[in-house]
């Protein structure tokens, strides 16, 4: 009997191939279908619905949640209050997570030591550091009110029950947590630059470190920038554990926040519908800012 054509022998090798790779994507397709898709399709969903856990049924209601919304003085303080973390939290943890990658770059001693104290609150768990800041800041017993009181004030601030410094508090809070994980992606982009780019820098004439970090370091730290402040603006949007261990959204809702108030609507008061709307506004808000900083600061950043 004569050989089938040389040609003809592998045709069923690429049909093997599509199943096998099928077999191996399937696992996690099906988790991104159950964990991902199907819980988004249904808080889109339950936004349309006056529905109540434990209720037995629900009714459509269109727009009614979110007319609410409007009218929801809790809701409008809850998004000033998100508003003003992010606009303190963001741009400073940037800043001080590149100012920290820079002085350890620059190879001052122990750098290995700052390394690790920074990045220390990026490994340790939100909720036990968030109890460690409640007697840290505690306003009898705290170490810094202690401290306040030997430089001579009489009265320090109720850091985490008074209306005026709440909010600052967290946001305080916040920039310790963000600082170590923007100091590192911060490193991976130092890293990456030659340093052949600096040495003929400082040949063209740019002699100080000011100047060089102007004309070298910063145009090519413009990709990790974007990376940093997309992912900072993120996390900081997303702010609830140290409310919830810390503040419960107290006091006179001085630091509520978008994630507490979607958490106490949904399973405080099991308006599950109403919470499934707030979702829909904090993940528009999400996109829109992802989306407006795409748009805005990625034509300026130089790809190298």
């Amino acid at each position: 009997m004569p050989d089938a054509p040389l040609d003809a022998r592998p045709a069923r090798a690429p049909v093997g191939e599509a199943l096998a790779g099928l077999l191996l994507t399937f696992p996690a397709a099906l988790a991104y279908l159950l964990m991902l898709l199907l819980p988004t399709a249904a808080t889109i969903l339950l936004a349309f619905t006056d529905y109540e856990l434990g209720m037995p049924g629900f009714a459509w209601i269109g727009l009614g949640n979110f007319e609410e919304l409007l009218e929801d003085r809790g809701f409008a303080i809850a998004l000033r209050n998100t508003v003003v973390y992010v606009g303190l939290v963001a741009p400073l943890s940037i800043l001080l997570g590149l100012g920290a990658a820079l002085l350890i770059e620059a190879g001052i001693r122990g750098r290995g030591l700052f390394r690790a104290v920074f990045f220390l609150p990026v490994v340790s768990l939100t909720v036990a550091m968030a109890a460690a800041w409640q007697y840290l800041l505690h306003p009898t017993i705290g170490p810094l009110n202690a401290f306040l009181r030997t430089l001579g004030m009489t009265a320090p601030p109720f850091w985490l029950s008074s209306s005026d410094w709440v909010l600052l508090s967290l946001s305080a809070i916040g920039i310790w947590e963000n600082v170590g994980y923007n100091m590192v992606l911060f490193l991976a982009g130092l890293t990456a630059i030659p340093r052949e780019l600096h040495q003929a820098a400082e040949v063209d004439g740019a002699r100080g470190w000011l100047a060089r970090f102007r004309l070298v370091t910063w145009p090519l730290l413009g990709p990790t920038t974007l990376f940093v402040l997309t992912i900072t603006m993120i996390r900081s949007i997303r702010v609830f554990d140290t409310v919830a261990v810390l503040t419960q959204g107290g006091p006179n809702k001085a630091s509520e926040v978008l994630l507490h108030t979607m958490y106490k609507e949904g399973f405080t008061f099991l308006r599950l519908g109403y919470s499934a709307a707030i979702t829909l506004v904090f993940l528009a808000m999400v996109l829109g800012l992802v989306w407006l900083q795409t748009k805005a600061l990625d034509k300026r950043v130089h790809y190298g």
